[in-house]
Order: structure tokens, then C-alpha cells, then sequence
């Protein structure tokens, strides 16, 4: 008897072990998104986008239930997406609440990277700019501390408030969040990523907007990335354009 339990016990174990490992397949190639199934409570839904979806066709992309774009400016203080230009025009003609954004630089001052963003974003966007804070390169081993950080974020949130007449939005991952946000910057609205369960702040601050998924797929563009990434808006289609004052 204890030696047919043992062999159960085994047998419950190994195919909870197959069970799980189906499981985090199908979430890894984006079949099962359990964010997905949350995300679907909230009504004001959007993409960010970038020169990795290639062309795009404006038209096509804003019939698709979608309320906003954001739509990738600049990096550092030098970078300009390739398809900015091309993005933002097209996206001008539609009826999307449209926006830009900057990928931040550890490794140039807040006051260049301002510059460069107000040389090139122009005014009259229905969003606020947004500054996406996250690692790259060899920042993913050996990230800056919270004061290198603060000391780019302070001037450059400081002169795009001022040029643009609002707070930007800052996008973040969740451990560059709690590593670089919590407890800081209370007029910034938070863009919070959290691919695989709902979005949570550690310092118990609401989320504004919430990348749920980075492995959708829409009509209406042709690059080298197949997919695009998917956000929503925690409010009314009103609110979120309020955020640009």
C-alpha cells in the first residue's frame, strides 16, 4: 500500500510538473496571457509602437478598437527613430488620442536628452510625452543607483513639463519601478509593464496605463517585429486626454 501511494504521489507530481511546464509554454509564445483576461475590464485600449513594425498603414491600425498610440521619438540624446516622422503623420490624420516617447539614456544628462526630445517631438499632441525607464545592455547587471537616476529624471522631467505644459508619463518594468520610482514622483502619471499578471506598484500608487501584453498582433503595419505591444488606460477616453491639460 505505502509503496502504490509513493507511486501515485510520483505520478501527481510529474504531471503537475508537465501541467506547469505546458503552461509556461503556451504564456512564453503568447498563446495563454493570463494579463490578457484582465485587461479586458478595461475599455481604453492602446499600442506603442515603433520603426519595428515597419510601415504602417494609420487607417487600418486605428479601426482596430484602439483609443491611443504612443509612438517612439527618440533615445539618449542623438537617437531619432527612423519612422518617427512618417508614425506621427499618419497617426495625425486618425482619430487617436496619439503621444511620444523617449527611451532614457544612463549615460547622457537629463538636460541633452530634453533637448533632443524638444528638437524633435512637436507640440499639440493629444498626450503627454512619456519617458520609458528600463535596463539595457550591461545596465541589466550593473544598473546605476537611484541617485545617478534621479539626477537625469529631475532636469528632464523639469524642462519637458515646462516646453510641453504637462507632466510627462513615465513607463517602467517593475524592478526598474521599484528600484527608481517608488515613493517618488507623484505628478507623473505611472505606464507600468506587466506582461503576465495584473499591474501591482509596490508603494501601493495606481498605474495610469498598463502594457498587459507584448506579443499581440493587428492589422495594418509590416516590419521586422510581428507583433505589437498592447496597453490600457485606468479611466475614460476623456481622462486620458486630460492627462495632456
Amino acid at each position: 500500500m505505502r509503496h502504490r501511494a509513493g507511486t501515485r504521489l510520483i505520478v501527481i507530481a510529474a504531471s503537475s510538473i508537465g501541467v506547469l511546464g505546458i503552461l509556461a509554454v503556451l504564456i512564453f509564445n503568447g498563446v495563454l496571457w493570463p494579463a490578457r483576461l484582465f485587461a479586458a475590464s478595461y475599455p481604453v485600449r492602446g499600442i506603442d509602437i515603433s520603426s519595428y513594425q515597419g510601415d504602417v498603414d494609420w487607417d487600418v491600425l486605428a479601426s482596430q478598437d484602439i483609443d491611443f498610440a504612443y509612438i517612439k521619438a527618440t533615445e539618449g540624446s542623438k537617437s531619432t527613430d527612423s519612422r518617427f516622422s512618417a508614425n506621427w503623420a499618419g497617426a495625425s490624420r486618425t482619430d487617436l488620442l496619439i503621444g511620444a516617447y523617449h527611451f532614457v539614456s544612463f549615460e547622457s544628462t537629463g538636460e541633452a536628452q530634453a533637448a533632443h526630445i524638444i528638437e524633435t517631438v512637436p507640440k499639440g499632441a493629444t498626450l503627454p510625452v512619456a519617458l520609458d525607464l528600463e535596463y539595457y545592455g550591461d545596465f541589466f547587471a550593473h544598473p546605476p543607483t537611484r541617485a545617478q537616476v534621479d539626477a537625469i529624471l529631475g532636469p528632464l522631467l523639469r524642462l519637458l513639463e515646462e516646453h510641453y505644459g504637462a507632466p510627462p508619463v513615465i513607463y517602467a518594468t517593475s524592478s526598474a519601478y521599484d528600484r527608481y520610482l517608488s515613493g517618488g514622483y507623484p505628478d507623473n502619471p505611472i505606464w507600468i509593464r506587466s506582461i503576465v499578471l495584473p499591474a501591482t506598484l509596490e508603494d501601493g500608487r495606481d498605474w495610469a496605463i498598463w502594457q498587459y501584453s507584448d506579443h499581440d498582433r493587428l492589422k495594418g503595419y509590416v516590419g521586422v517585429e510581428q507583433y505589437i505591444d498592447m496597453n490600457v488606460f485606468d479611466g475614460t477616453r476623456e481622462e486620458l486626454a486630460a492627462l495632456a491639460r
